[in-house]
């Protein structure tokens, strides 16, 4: 409704032995969802047998709440663990996991080809992040995207998560392989930045899927053809690696307020 109903309309929907239709039923009830003036107009329009009767429920609904079990409380490690741990993102960390063991393998049994570990380092904790921030795959996304920690703060949370094991993984995979642990851990931080940075703008799953095809098609395949490491995993870059990540990370924190807007698109 456009207009205040008026007041004959309140008494009469206020009055059980009166029969209104049900257009304008729904009218009145739209338009009090969003008037005050109106709600208190009905309050003070309600019979004394209304009245009563709100005051019966509620004196049933104290008695039930006071004879009723206490509340459940949450053990501190319950709560921990539902803040860090996201179940979902379980298969695709055993996954990477996996993956990670077949290259050290590979490595093993065909030592001419470049190291697998350090080519599969930068993407290997693409899958996690992109699940990690994804409406299609959290069936808890539309409780959680109504919350104030629907935003970078949970991205970070979960991405920290994913990076707890895919860090050690690909740290004991480089001493099994006799990789450098720089040339591992540091492509791997600068991709992780760069998915959460470049997620900002477009959605961290395109993110995450841009990146991996990126770096497949332009690295990981003409180093497996011709044997040889590609410049950018050769020792002398490291320290662009770590600028690199830096600077990713600066601006992913520049542009938090980017996530909120982005959580009914992912």
């Amino acid at each position: 409704m456009t207009t205040h109903p008026s007041p004959a309309v309140i008494a009469r929907y206020t009055d059980r032995e009166t029969d209104l239709d049900e257009v304008t039923v729904w009218s009145v009830e739209v338009h009090l969802e969003d008037c005050a003036d109106c709600r208190a107009l009905v309050a003070a329009s309600t019979t004394d047998d209304t009245r009563a009767l709100l005051a019966g429920i509620a004196a049933g609904l104290d008695d039930h709440i006071t004879a009723g079990p206490d509340p459940e409380r949450v053990k501190r490690w319950s709560a921990v663990r539902n803040r860090w741990l996201v179940w979902h993102l379980v298969p695709w960390t055993v996954m990477t996991l996996t993956v990670l063991v077949c290259a050290v393998f590979l490595q093993a049994i065909q030592p001419s080809l470049p190291s697998l570990v350090s080519l599969l380092a930068p993407v290997a904790p693409l899958p996690g992040v992109a699940i990690a921030w994804s409406r299609r795959r959290d069936p808890a996304w539309e409780v959680i995207a109504g919350t104030p920690q629907a935003g970078l703060a949970m991205l970070l949370r979960r991405t920290a998560g994913v990076l707890a094991v895919v860090v050690p993984a690909l740290a004991l995979a480089s001493t099994r392989t006799g990789v450098s642990l720089a040339l591992t851990l540091l492509p791997c931080l600068a991709f992780t930045a760069a998915n959460i940075a470049l997620g900002a703008f477009i959605g961290v799953r395109r993110a995450a899927i841009g990146l991996g095809v990126l770096w497949t098609t332009t690295v990981v395949v003409p180093a497996v053809g011709t044997a040889d490491l590609p410049a950018a995993l050769e020792p002398g870059s490291t320290p662009a690696w770590a600028l690199l990540t830096l600077t990713l990370a600066g601006i992913a924190a520049t542009r938090a307020d980017n996530f909120r807007r982005l959580t009914s698109r992912n």
